[in-house]
């Protein structure tokens, strides 16, 4: 059975941390592929850094490893940082389980997000900053968002074998 936990309601102090100083959790089993990474950087640079890294007061990452590797990706010489020092051993494990989860269990409400699509589309924002692929957002509408493949795919030589872009979904033969 497990042991009851004593809730504890820290203050939350934001703190501005070298990049360099932050060091990824070992037992981190999340993983973040080039692509992800260049994703969240994109995000940040759009939207600025909102989302803090949390981390122990020895600067091992709890929460935000993708967001570290952006924002070396972006040369950004600091990031901002909540301290979990709260947190026991256990707990700061099974958050950084729990924080990569948890949003894995929900669900999108499909018809909001078309329409939240659409009206980003009226305003002429770049919907792949939202994180989604050009193929998933084409799937999402009846009219596709990109007729014209990106500038650097090379043309559809006609052959038989049909190739798909692991970053943006664009497929081509």
């Amino acid at each position: 059975m497990p042991k009851k936990t004593k809730t504890v309601r820290p203050s939350i102090k934001l703190q501005q941390v070298k990049t360099a100083d932050l060091i990824p959790f070992a037992g981190n089993s999340r993983e973040h592929s080039d692509a992800q990474v260049s994703q969240i950087a994109a995000s940040i640079r759009e939207f600025g850094f909102l989302a803090p890294v949390i981390a122990d007061d020895d600067n091992t990452i709890i929460a935000g490893h993708g967001r570290v590797l952006a924002a070396e990706k972006l040369g950004l010489p600091k990031v901002p940082v909540v301290r979990a020092s709260h947190l026991t051993d256990a707990q700061r494990r099974a958050y950084v389980i729990a924080d990569n989860k948890l949003s894995d269990n929900s669900a999108f409400e499909f018809d909001i997000l078309r329409g939240e699509f659409d009206q980003l589309r009226e305003l002429d924002f770049d919907l792949e900053l939202t994180g989604f692929t050009r193929k998933e957002l084409d799937k999402m509408f009846d009219d596709p968002l990109y007729d014209d493949p990106p500038d650097d795919f090379p043309e559809d030589d006609g052959g038989d074998n049909t190739h798909t872009c692991p970053s943006c979904g664009y497929e081509w033969r």
